[in-house]
């Protein structure tokens, strides 16, 4: 019986895990075997956050006792973050970063006291974040390969269009349609997301979304007709509401957009009131996209049992974090459903979402911008992964595989603030 048992190290090594050092060979590294052979207990000793000059996100980072530092970010409202994260600290200061769900439970029940939400619940999701950076670091893998590995080897995804902040190349989506559609289109993006709707409900005075007008809804469709002028139906067509109108007004503008195939209808009201949704996706055939604003998988359970969506959006930097974004996926899939990331924050929100996708059975598309991942992440981090042909891949490098450029911090781009430390 002796000869036929085989200790741990030698199952490793039959397995081809003893002595590999490449990262990239999709099994475990000479790192992460001494990592998980090490049984000594890993605890964070220091905790700080790091503001960025003139940007709308912050990073939190934790310090661990053997050298191994976590990143993870949320966004806006920095001065309220900063404050929720004096708070939060020092829960779980001197814990073992590893205990994942512990940590998160530990934390999410102290601020539910409190009415959970807002600051609070996105420093939640910043921790949440560093912790499975920190636990693939540890281990020696990228955190998709912790989230259960590869379901496909590369996300697709769709471009963002907001405002002429985020355009390209200078071109006006009022007026380069053609110029705009084409050049996402030669880099094999077939999705636009746009929001003609929401600039109307602030331009109608005291209306405000209680009303529109058959005029504003043709000046809207104006957007999707020269869209689909320019491309037919290789291009897919997302239309941002931002949660500023009525029921009867989305009926109006669900109706009016049915014969244009649209990809989705996304956040047209609050949501505060999934009732109204699912009265708008038995209405019509327009997909229902709902919703970054949400957190955690208790909203995304409570909306998807009223059968008020066809795509779940959620954003890992709000909905509370990687742990919850996994969950809310794997739940959404039990109905059938697919889902969304939304990824409108910085280059670790980008780097996070892209692990969840890989890691994601039900993905229907990832949102990116072109702005975002050419020009403003690379000031930030090294490895900004670029989508190729509509496509994007995870880093295989262990953790988030994030790669800070050190000049952030004597430019005066990043400033550390001290949160903790024992």
């Amino acid at each position: 019986m002796k000869q036929n048992r085989m200790n741990r190290r030698d199952f490793m090594k039959t397995a081809g895990l003893g002595s590999v050092t490449a990262f990239g060979s999709g099994i475990l590294p000479s790192e992460a075997v001494s990592a998980i052979n090490d049984t000594e207990p890993m605890k964070i000793t220091k905790i700080d956050a790091v503001r960025f000059k003139g940007k709308g996100w912050m990073w939190v980072r934790i310090h661990t006792n053997n050298g191994i530092i976590g990143v993870g970010e949320t966004y806006p409202d920095l001065n309220a973050h900063i404050g929720a994260l004096e708070d939060i600290a020092p829960l779980i200061i001197g814990k073992d970063p590893r205990d994942i769900d512990r940590i998160w439970q530990d934390v999410f029940f102290r601020i539910a006291g409190w009415g959970w939400g807002g600051s609070d619940m996105r420093i939640l999701d910043a921790i949440n974040i560093a912790q499975w950076d920190i636990l693939g670091k540890a281990s020696g893998l990228p955190v998709y390969r912790l989230l259960g590995g590869k379901t496909r080897k590369k996300v697709r995804v769709e471009n963002t269009y907001v405002s002429s902040s985020m355009n390209i190349n200078g071109w006006a989506l009022e007026t380069d349609t053609p110029k705009i559609i084409n050049f996402l289109l030669d880099r094999g993006i077939k999705g636009i997301k746009i929001y003609p709707y929401s600039s109307t409900a602030r331009l109608s005075g005291d209306q405000y979304g209680t009303y529109i007008s058959a005029a504003e809804i043709e000046i809207c469709l104006d957007y999707v007709k020269r869209i689909r002028d320019t491309a037919g139906y290789d291009m897919d067509i997302g239309l941002d509401l931002s949660s500023r109108w009525n029921l009867p007004c989305a009926l109006r503008i669900a109706e009016s957009l049915e014969p244009y195939r649209i990809m989705w209808l996304e956040d047209v009201f609050l949501q505060d009131n999934m009732q109204s949704y699912a009265v708008l996706a038995r209405e019509t055939s327009i997909p229902i996209c709902v919703s970054e604003r949400l957190t955690t998988s208790y909203q995304f359970r409570e909306m998807l049992e009223a059968k008020a969506v066809d795509i779940v959006m959620y954003d890992v930097c709000w909905c509370g974090g990687i742990s919850e974004a996994k969950k809310i996926t794997d739940m959404a899939d039990t109905y059938y459903i697919p889902t969304a990331p939304h990824t409108w924050g910085g280059p670790i929100l980008w780097l996070a979402s892209i692990h969840t996708a890989t890691a994601t059975k039900n993905l229907f598309v990832m949102e990116s911008c072109y702005r975002l991942y050419t020009e403003r992440f690379p000031k930030f981090i090294y490895n900004v992964p670029v989508p190729e042909d509509g496509y994007v891949t995870a880093p295989e490098t262990p953790g988030l595989g994030l790669e800070i450029r050190p000049e952030i911090f004597k430019n005066g781009e990043a400033t550390v603030v001290p949160i903790v430390e024992i």
